[in-house]
């Protein structure tokens, strides 16, 4: 079994090609996190250890060896999904999560984005986030910010965003914990990305005891959808060797 755990602003979706690709070799569980779930909160921000807590029942309920993979925030609840359920998981593909290595992720330009949020101005909101926490071009986090109030999905998921990285704040500086996860982990960047998704992936690599680093030549922080055949890849390659039976679903 494999577990894809999406990123921000997704629902899983980002994540059918790559899906789709593997389900010639295994099942597959594409999880839409209680974070992006618009039809269950209710007004109080999600945890990251609410989270992990979903992950236990479906682990619970699956009762069969699995490959977490998780994207962006969605690989910082792996993170913590190893850390809580050492035994549940054979290995674990993180594509450059944004977890905290020194300074909190969000910060400052974090508590400016939310106050946009409750001013009732979500692509301001966006563009503070884009800007001065993922580290996009200005022009880049200007026009997707703009884009946001058109688009309602997207609008009301601003928040969400904005929630999960203060949940990453929240768990804080967690290498120690990390260091502890001995199964095989690929950590996986673009060449492209953001130069402090690359430094977080140093850090992880430095400080856990079985990985394996892998870079996609050409690619940024969306190759799940740009590269899906690539991404697939580096994920049926690591399951064939920690998941005995694959099973096909």
């Amino acid at each position: 079994m494999i577990l894809l755990l999406h990123g921000g602003m997704d629902d899983g979706a980002s994540w059918a090609r790559v899906a789709a690709r593997l389900r010639s070799r295994f099942r597959v569980l594409r999880l839409h996190r209680r974070q992006y779930r618009l039809d269950l909160k209710t007004g109080e921000a999600c945890t990251m250890a609410a989270e992990v807590e979903h992950v236990r029942t479906l682990v619970r309920l699956i009762d069969e060896p699995m490959l977490i993979v998780g994207h962006s925030s969605g690989a910082v609840l792996a993170l913590e999904a190893l850390v809580s359920l050492p035994e549940a998981f054979a290995g674990a593909v993180l594509y450059e999560p944004p977890c905290v290595i020194g300074p909190l992720l969000g910060g400052e330009a974090l508590r400016r984005a939310q106050a946009a949020i409750t001013a009732g101005h979500p692509g301001k909101a966006m563009a503070i986030f884009l800007r001065d926490i993922v580290r996009t071009p200005a022009w880049v986090a200007w026009m997707s910010g703009a884009s946001i109030p058109l688009i309602p999905r997207l609008r009301r998921l601003a928040r969400h965003q904005l929630d999960d990285c203060a949940a990453i704040d929240e768990v804080g500086l967690r290498l120690d914990a990390y260091a502890r996860i001995d199964v095989p982990v690929v950590l996986l960047g673009g060449e492209r990305s953001p130069a402090h998704l690359g430094e977080r992936l140093d850090a992880l690599e430095h400080a856990m005891p079985n990985t394996e680093r892998v870079r996609l030549h050409r690619q940024g922080h969306a190759a799940n959808t740009l590269a899906p055949a690539r991404v697939a890849e580096v994920i049926t390659r690591l399951g064939g060797e920690v998941l005995r039976n694959p099973s096909r679903g």
